[in-house]
C-alpha cells in the first residue's frame, strides 16, 4: 500500500475528527454556560480551600462565609452583565435553567453546600484573581478592625499610664514641700499645666479613634505634648527649690525612657500588633486570647465585644486553615503592616495551589464529560470510525475531496487557536462525508459484512458500536489535538510530493 494513500486517508480521518471535535466543544461550552459549571466548580473550591476539607465545606458556617465573601463588592463587580431587556432575556433563560439544575443536584446529593450554591444571586464568577480574593478575606476575617480596635485600646492604656506616673512624680514631690514655700502662682500653673497635658492627650487619642492620623503621627503627637509639659514645667518651676529640680529631672527622666524614638515607644507600648498576636486570637484557646480576655475586666467594652464576634463568627475549621497560613508568614514579618502583606501574599499563593489542583479536577471532570459528549455525538452523527476509513479507502473522488478541503482549512487556519473560526457548517454542506443516517450510508456501513441472524447484520452493529465508541474518544481528545495532527500529516504529504520539472 502506497504511503499517499495511507496519509490522504488519514487526513481525512483526522479531518472529520477535527469538524466533530469543533461541534463537541461548542456542545460542551454551552451545557456548562448554561449550567453554570466553572462558577459552581470556583466556589465549591473556594469552600474546600477554607475548610481544609471536602466535609468540612459542607458545614453551614462556611458556606456562610464564602456567600459573605461573595457579597463583597471587589467580588460582586467582577460580574458584568448586559442592560436591557432583550440583551438579559438569554441570560435569565441561563439562570432559569442553572437554578433548575442545582435544585435537581441538591435533591439527589442532600447536601448543605449545594442549597446556598450563589445565595440570591443568580451566578457566580468563573474566575477570581488571588489579590482580589486575599483583600475580600481579609476583611472578612475582620483583620484591620481588630488591629484598630486593639491598637485604641493599648493606646488608651498607654495614655493612662504616662498620666498616672506623672501624677505620681508630681504628688510624691508637692507632699515633701511645705505650703508656704512656693508661690501660689507656682502651684497653679503646675496643675494647669498637667490638664492641659490630659487634654491634650485626649485629644490626640480620640483624633486616632475617629482615624484622623496613623499611629507614627499619634505617637509622634504624645511625644511633642509630653516635651512641651516638661520644657513649661522648667521654665516654671522655682530654681532656687531643690525638690522642685529633683523633680523636673525626674519628669526629664522619665520622658527619655518612654520615648527614646517615635519606633521604640511604639514597640514598646505593643501599639502596633504583630501577627502572631493577631493569629493568636483566632485560636479561643491560646494564651494571646486568654490575656485579652484577661485585659478586658468589662465584657461590655465594646473592643472585646468586636473581636469575640469576629473570634467566635468563624468556623473552627476555617481559623485551623487561617491560622496555618499565619504561620507561614508571621517568621518573615517585622511589623504589622508588613505582617498583614505579608499574610496577603501567603493567603494569595495558597489560594493559587489550591486553584491549580481546583483546575486539574475541572480538566479531569470536563474530560469525562467531553467522552460522553463525544460517544453521544459520534451516535447521533452515525460517525462510525471503521465505516469512514473504509469508505475514505474506496472512494477516490471523496477522499481527494476532503484533502483539498483540508489543505483549504490549514491556509486559512493556520493557528490552532484560531480553529474555532473554522465553518462547520459550511464544509458539511460542501462534501458528503461518510457520516450521518442516510439512506445510502446506512447501506455501505450495514451490508459490508453478510453475516446477519434473522436478517439483522450482527457483526457490522456491533462493529457499528465499537466505531462509535472509537469516534467518541477521538472527538474528546480536542479540536487543538486533531488540527494540530492534521498539520503535521499535511506537512508530511507535502514533503513527499515529487518536485516539480
Amino acid at each position: 500500500m502506497r504511503l499517499p494513500f495511507i496519509l490522504d486517508v488519514a487526513l481525512g480521518l483526522i479531518f472529520i475528527y477535527l469538524i466533530l471535535s469543533l461541534l463537541a466543544s461548542e456542545i460542551q461550552e454551552l451545557i456548562a454556560t448554561v449550567l453554570q459549571w466553572r462558577a459552581a466548580h470556583l466556589k465549591k473550591s473556594i469552600e474546600i480551600f477554607l475548610s481544609g476539607s471536602v466535609y468540612d465545606s459542607e458545614k453551614p458556617e462556611v458556606i456562610k462565609l464564602v456567600n459573605n465573601i461573595y457579597h463583597n463588592p471587589l467580588i460582586k463587580g467582577i460580574n458584568q452583565e448586559a442592560k436591557g431587556f432583550l440583551a438579559t432575556l438569554p441570560r435569565k433563560f441561563t439562570w432559569m435553567v442553572g437554578k433548575a439544575s442545582r435544585k435537581i443536584g441538591t435533591s439527589m446529593a442532600k447536601s448543605s453546600s449545594n442549597q446556598t450554591m450563589f445565595s440570591d444571586s443568580h451566578s457566580g464568577p468563573s474566575y477570581i484573581a488571588a489579590d482580589t480574593f486575599a483583600t475580600s478575606l481579609i476583611e472578612e476575617l475582620k483583620l484591620p478592625t481588630i488591629i484598630q480596635n486593639l491598637t485604641e485600646s493599648r493606646l488608651d492604656n498607654l495614655k493612662n499610664q504616662h498620666l498616672q506616673e506623672v501624677r505620681t512624680i508630681l504628688t510624691r514631690s508637692l507632699k515633701q514641700i511645705k505650703v508656704n514655700e512656693l508661690p501660689t502662682q507656682v502651684t497653679q500653673d503646675i496643675q494647669d499645666d498637667f490638664e492641659t497635658l490630659q487634654i491634650e492627650y485626649d485629644m490626640i487619642v480620640m483624633d486616632f479613634k475617629n482615624q484622623k492620623f496613623d499611629i507614627d503621627t499619634t505617637v509622634r503627637r504624645m511625644k511633642d505634648s509630653m516635651g512641651k509639659y516638661v520644657t513649661n514645667f522648667q521654665a516654671n518651676m522655682d530654681v532656687s527649690n531643690d525638690i522642685l529640680n529633683e523633680t523636673c529631672k525626674r519628669l526629664l527622666a522619665f520622658y527619655n525612657h518612654i520615648f527614646p524614638s517615635v519606633e521604640a515607644a511604639i514597640t514598646i507600648g505593643g501599639l502596633k500588633p504583630n501577627i502572631n498576636e493577631i493569629m493568636g486570637i483566632m485560636e479561643t484557646g491560646s494564651i494571646v486570647y486568654q490575656n485579652l480576655e484577661t485585659s478586658f475586666n468589662n465584657s461590655e467594652d465594646q473592643t472585646y465585644k468586636t473581636i469575640k464576634e469576629v473570634v467566635e463568627g468563624l468556623p473552627p475549621a476555617i481559623r485551623n486553615n487561617i491560622v496555618s497560613i499565619a504561620k507561614q508568614a508571621k517568621y518573615k514579618a517585622q511589623s504589622t503592616e508588613e505582617g498583614i502583606q505579608i499574610l496577603r501574599q501567603e493567603i494569595e499563593a495558597c489560594f493559587d495551589s489550591s486553584m491549580q489542583r481546583a483546575g486539574g479536577v475541572y480538566k479531569r471532570n470536563a474530560k469525562g464529560v467531553a467522552i460522553l459528549i463525544g460517544i453521544a455525538l459520534a451516535f447521533g452523527a452515525n460517525a462510525d470510525t471503521f465505516h469512514i476509513i473504509d469508505r475514505l479507502s474506496k472512494d477516490t473522488v471523496l477522499r481527494e475531496t476532503i484533502v483539498y478541503k483540508v489543505e483549504q482549512t490549514i491556509e486559512r487556519q493556520p493557528n490552532p487557536l484560531d480553529i474555532e473560526n473554522i465553518d462547520t457548517k459550511a464544509i458539511l454542506q460542501d462534501i458528503q462525508l461518510p457520516i450521518g443516517w442516510t439512506d445510502d450510508n446506512l447501506k455501505e456501513q450495514i451490508n459490508w459484512n453478510q453475516t446477519k441472524i434473522y436478517n439483522v447484520p450482527i457483526i457490522s452493529i456491533i462493529t457499528m458500536f465499537l466505531g462509535w465508541i472509537i469516534s467518541g474518544l477521538a472527538i474528546a481528545m480536542g479540536a487543538p489535538f486533531w488540527f494540530d495532527l492534521l498539520s503535521k500529516v499535511m506537512n508530511v504529504k507535502n514533503a513527499g510530493k515529487s518536485p516539480r520539472r
